[in-house]
């Protein structure tokens, strides 16, 4: 199977970064992945021009040349000055909103460059965390979200007309569902669910909704602009408010180093100081939820996070990072220096 075009791209700018002389054609079909498969000549002229073209479409600073006098053939490289980026320094309100942005770029033709856009985040040493790092991401990954992409756009779209929304929502998963009507203000993600904000026309009230509570019927009702959220109204803490009173599940303690993992600090039901060695951080109390999920967020952030309890999720992190490290699991510690500081 041969690989894709952003592959082959992302290929040719490795190969055209990494050179201080100027590569030509046939050394790149020769040599660089995704070339090679041409059938002909032909084939393989028309490929690379379209790819020469779409890089500087973005903007890379693709430059032509002769690495001496002697050379009879022209050549390609990258300009290393002209491409390099200051370094990107987000706050942590900033790395937060960036990653509630990529959560919501759910369509297929946003993915690759949702994708694309969290490498070079990363990669420039911003703190973007994102569901399954280093995969591609879909609503089928977001916790909270899977299941509620259509009820979730039509919300939004409802929110952004002014507009009132009609739902069928029902208060556990095994109970009836009943229709609502409800003026929405907004929706949040907390604790990694979705919630929608607004007031009820029914009870009269303030009140949240589970987006995954809530049946696909949604339709939006009434005239456009009839709906305006009151000034200064704070969405998270209505929804803090909301669902403290539920009754908690399984929890879990994790320590994170200080500045680092954003996305599991949003989901914290409590943080604390606490020192880990050396390393300063925060010990984050957590609702475990689906521990797989947890488990997988927890290994994504290596270093910078540790399992303090259950021991059965510390020991499921502990399988995968051995995993990931290309080693053969064995029999699982008791407790590692980490937990002892």
């Amino acid at each position: 199977m041969g690989i894709s075009k952003v592959e082959r791209l992302m290929n040719l700018v490795i190969a055209l970064l990494s050179t201080r002389g100027y590569l030509t054609a046939e050394h790149i079909r020769k040599n660089v992945a995704g070339y090679s498969e041409s059938a002909t000549d032909d084939a393989f002229s028309r490929m690379f021009e379209r790819d020469k073209n779409e890089l500087r479409d973005l903007g890379i600073p693709l430059e032509t040349g002769k690495a001496s006098s002697f050379d009879t053939v022209e050549g390609y490289r990258i300009n290393r000055d002209a491409y390099a980026l200051p370094p990107v320094e987000l706050t942590a309100e900033e790395a937060a909103a960036v990653a509630v942005a990529t959560q919501l770029w759910e369509s297929p033709e946003m993915t690759t460059a949702t994708h694309s856009a969290l490498l070079k985040l990363r990669a420039a040493g911003a703190d973007v965390d994102a569901p399954d790092a280093g995969v591609a991401i879909t609503t089928a990954s977001l916790p909270g979200i899977r299941g509620s992409e259509e009820v979730l756009g039509v919300v939004l779209a409802a929110i952004d007309a002014g507009q009132a929304v009609t739902f069928p929502h029902r208060p556990t998963r095994t109970a009836a569902y009943t229709e609502r009507t409800v003026e929405p203000w907004g929706v949040v993600t907390y604790r990694g669910r979705w919630y929608l904000v607004g007031h009820d026309r029914d009870r009269d009230d303030v009140r949240t909704f589970r987006l995954s509570r809530i049946g696909t019927d949604v339709k939006a009702v009434g005239p456009r602009g009839a709906v305006t959220p009151p000034a200064d109204v704070n969405l998270r803490d209505i929804v803090h408010r909301a669902v403290a009173e539920w009754p908690p599940g399984p929890q879990a303690l994790v320590w994170v180093a200080e500045g680092r993992a954003t996305a599991l600090r949003r989901q914290a039901i409590a943080t604390a100081p606490r020192m880990l060695g050396d390393r300063a951080g925060d010990e984050l109390t957590l609702e475990v939820g689906m521990a797989a999920r947890l488990a997988r967020e927890v290994a994504s952030l290596g270093a910078d996070a540790v399992v303090l309890e259950p021991e059965s999720l510390r020991a499921d992190v502990i399988d995968r990072l051995r995993t990931h490290a290309g080693a053969v699991p064995h029999e699982r510690p008791a407790r590692s220096g980490a937990d002892r500081a």
